[in-house]
């Protein structure tokens, strides 16, 4: 049919994710001293891959059980 949108939208969101959390864990930790400490940059990278595994999930459940029921 053709391909799912979800397949490279949760491609995109979970590399910028991974990017993300790399560069919070790795990155200079000083930053994060005029948010109090929060680590941001791990906290919603963390979200985003989290939103690219479920694109991901999602598109994989369509794919596998689109040949079972045809409606």
């Amino acid at each position: 049919m053709g391909i799912d949108i979800r397949l490279p939208i949760g491609a995109m969101f979970s590399l910028i994710g991974s990017l993300q959390i790399l560069y919070g864990h790795f990155g200079p930790q000083e930053i994060y001293q005029r948010s109090l400490g929060i680590n941001i940059n791990v906290r919603w990278g963390i979200v985003l891959l989290a939103f690219g595994v479920i694109m991901f999930l999602s598109s994989w459940l369509r794919q596998k059980g689109q040949g079972k029921l045809n409606l």
